[in-house]
């Protein structure tokens, strides 16, 4: 082997060395994520919705009116922005939600949250000072749905699709609250 050749291969080999440590030390891309990324799918007949999320833990703390302050915009999970795609135009709550993808945001509050789709994409939740990245002129639809109380605690926040009486709601869960968002 020429000695050109021998050159670039050691150059190489240093460069992923480098990468290397840098993924393990840096940006520790072994350890297990505190909040863990989710995709959530419902298929029928011609229809998909896809949710994607993350999903932290409530670790006996208290979650809303206090990590998730009240009517305050929050990014519907954790670390990246929540994001919500149709291949096919929903009514939702009444309005139309056009085929595509969004990104999901909710306002939550004592008695009732309100849900909004957002179509601008957003590489994360919050900026540096831990603010919604949310830009309400992206907004397409901006629902109010009631809170209902749960019998006991969800340890990490769910996002679901629920079809059981025929009617489909997308609901989101955590500590002792529970909303759905009727989807036609």
């Amino acid at each position: 082997m020429n000695t050109f050749l021998k050159r670039i291969l050691i150059f190489l080999s240093i460069i992923a060395l480098g990468l290397f440590l840098y993924s393990v030390f840096i940006e520790n891309i072994f350890a297990k994520r505190l909040s863990p990324k989710d995709t959530v799918e419902f298929k029928l007949n011609d229809l998909k919705l896809e949710v994607f999320y993350n999903r932290p833990f409530k670790k006996d703390r208290e979650i809303f009116g206090a990590l998730v302050p009240f009517n305050q915009v929050w990014r519907t999970g954790a670390n990246e922005a929540t994001t919500f795609e149709t291949n096919k135009t929903l009514e939702v709550k009444g309005m139309p939600l056009v085929a595509g993808k969004y990104t999901l945001w909710t306002v939550p509050k004592d008695s009732v949250w309100t849900v909004i789709f957002n179509s601008k994409q957003y590489s994360w939740g919050v900026n540096a000072e831990m603010k919604p990245m949310w830009d309400p002129n992206y907004d397409v639809i901006n629902i109010e749905v009631p809170v209902q109380k749960l019998d006991g605690p969800v340890e990490q926040f769910t996002i679901a699709f629920d079809n059981s009486t025929d009617n489909l709601f997308l609901t989101m869960a955590w500590d002792a609250i529970k909303v759905a968002v009727p989807l036609k």
